[in-house]
């Protein structure tokens, strides 16, 4: 069995910026233990798989070590392929996935995510997740429904020179955390961390953003928000929020195309 795969960098305009995903469009589901395998084989932080539906189409997303119920950049590179490699032409993709309907469509630059907006609940500094992080937030919230953590820290320098304990930071919590403040040149920054999932840290996170723009557009009081993720690789977001919908805007780049061989 020959499949096709195609690697893409999201939330960037340019290779070996943003975060990378594999895109597999496949005709039917194959057995979960098998895109599970293939994941696995990828390394990557998200390998997304698609099988149409009708005009839409189904859309799972895989980690290395688990299926998620939600990816942003894995999206955002599904819809690339298919506008750019895979013909398709209407100005909306309805994805249908274990987050519900999302909807991807073309901007005058890249692309624009229609996602839901988490719900977010206060929550408390817990001293042992802070010594793995290696610095106490200044507030701490939690993101209903999702196994998400904001951390919210004062100035971008002390998002930037966080340096974790990954091995700490998985045994102290089950949830990743996403550490973030105000920007220098933006709305805000952040940082995602999520060993429990198999991503120490991820590059650009899409679903971050879902917890992230409800809480910078209420503390800032405006609902057009511009973030950057300021990992090793970095990427940029142009972020709206309004009817507990979250929308980003991003860019995304082929890296690279081909086949994948499997077994009969």
């Amino acid at each position: 069995m020959n499949l096709r795969i195609f690697q893409v960098d999201a939330f960037t305009r340019k290779t070996f910026g943003g975060n990378p995903a594999a895109v597999m469009p496949l005709k039917a589901w194959l057995e979960d233990a098998l895109l599970q395998a293939i994941a696995l084989e990828n390394n990557l932080s998200e390998t997304a798989f698609l099988v149409p539906r009708e005009e839409d189409f189904e859309l799972r997303w895989f980690t290395p070590e688990v299926e998620v119920d939600l990816c942003g950049h894995a999206t955002l590179a599904s819809a690339h392929v298919l506008y750019q490699h895979l013909g398709y032409t209407a100005g909306q993709i309805r994805f249908h996935t274990r987050a519900g309907e999302l909807r991807v469509s073309r901007a005058v630059e890249g692309y624009t995510l229609d996602f839901p907006g988490y719900r977010l609940d206060p929550g408390v500094v817990d001293i042992a997740v802070s010594d793995a992080l290696g610095l106490t937030a200044s507030e701490v919230v939690n993101v209903h429904g999702a196994a998400k953590q904001l951390h919210v820290f004062e100035f971008e320098e002390d998002v930037s020179t966080l340096e974790p304990d990954f091995a700490a930071l998985k045994t102290t919590t089950d949830k990743c955390i996403i550490a973030t403040a105000p920007g220098n040149g933006c709305d805000f920054v952040s940082r995602f961390f999520g060993p429990q999932v198999g991503i120490n840290e991820d590059p650009v996170t899409g679903s971050a953003h879902c917890a992230l723009v409800p809480y910078w557009a209420e503390r800032l009081g405006q609902n057009a928000l511009s973030a950057r993720q300021i990992s090793a690789r970095g990427g940029e977001l142009e972020c709206r929020y309004g009817d507990g919908r979250v929308s980003m805007t991003g860019q995304a780049v082929t890296f690279m195309q081909g086949e994948v061989f499997l077994p009969d």
